[in-house]
């Protein structure tokens, strides 16, 4: 498994950058284990809570790609959504072509 670097922008602005992240794990489970500021992920992964939501910026959108049903559905009921950029972070499984990326994580 490689190893790769993901940065999350804090609610307060505080960057949060994790590195030597396994591969195959979500970006929810690395910054809470991290102790992110705002990723709670209250369900533990199961795309049900929405307490892992994050703001995907544009240069990275097209490689993590879109939400699914379940996820798009989760969102419709979480708060302070953008449409074109929001996903929780439980579902995004981080791989190599993730290395370097920045999220922005939602205020609750």
């Amino acid at each position: 498994m490689s190893s790769i670097k993901v940065t999350l922008v804090q609610p307060d602005g505080v960057e949060r950058a994790l590195q030597n992240v396994a591969s195959g794990r979500t970006l929810m489970e690395v910054a809470r284990d991290a102790g992110v500021v705002g990723i709670l992920g209250d369900c533990g992964g199961g795309c049900m809570c929405a307490t892992c939501h994050v703001y995907v910026p544009p240069q990275w959108r097209e490689r993590v790609g879109p939400p699914g049903e379940v996820e798009s559905q989760t969102l419709d009921m979480a708060c302070n959504v953008r449409p074109e950029a929001s996903r929780l972070s439980c579902q995004i499984i981080l791989r190599e072509e993730l290395d370097g990326l920045t999220v922005e994580v939602a205020p609750m």
